[in-house]
């Protein structure tokens, strides 16, 4: 255990290494996890919206090239989560649904846990987008249960 620097701060601990790597384990994978989340959240929305999902609609509404697109379709197509049509657009596939409807909910319940904190909704949108991918359940849990008790919306 190292010793804190200041008198008034919190000591800070040194975890034994199975610990250490196992955390950042966990947020590696939820690094990778969080693209594939955010395109058939996207995708689910943009089909939602207006009865298709596009390619050029998708990259406009995430800010990169419609290659960069291109080559995540593809990725999502191979896991299974997305199919694509010739002159059609792309559609989800059954697990590309569940994972959307997933990955809402947990927006949701982040964005909720944090506007019954006191931050603003256009803030807790904004900062739940990264949150949701990177909390273990029993954390979200936590979460939904508190902003249940405190009434967040």
């Amino acid at each position: 255990m190292q010793e804190p620097s200041d008198p008034g701060s919190p000591e800070t601990v040194l975890v034994d290494p199975e610990r250490h790597v196992e955390s950042f384990r966990q947020a590696r994978e939820a690094r990778r996890s969080e693209l594939v989340e955010d395109y058939v959240e996207l995708i689910d929305d943009l089909i939602g919206d207006g009865g298709e999902a596009r390619q050029v609609d998708i990259a406009a509404r995430l800010g990169v090239a419609q290659p960069t697109v291109a080559k995540m379709l593809k990725r999502l197509c191979e896991e299974g989560f997305v199919q694509q049509r010739p002159y059609r657009g792309v559609f989800l596939t059954e697990a590309g649904r569940r994972l959307a409807a997933q990955a809402r909910e947990r927006h949701r319940i982040v964005e909720r846990f944090l506007c019954a904190l006191g931050v603003s909704p256009e803030t807790a949108r904004r900062d739940a987008e990264g949150i949701e991918h990177h909390v273990s359940a029993e954390t979200l849990e936590a979460f939904r249960a508190f902003a249940e008790r405190r009434g967040g919306t």
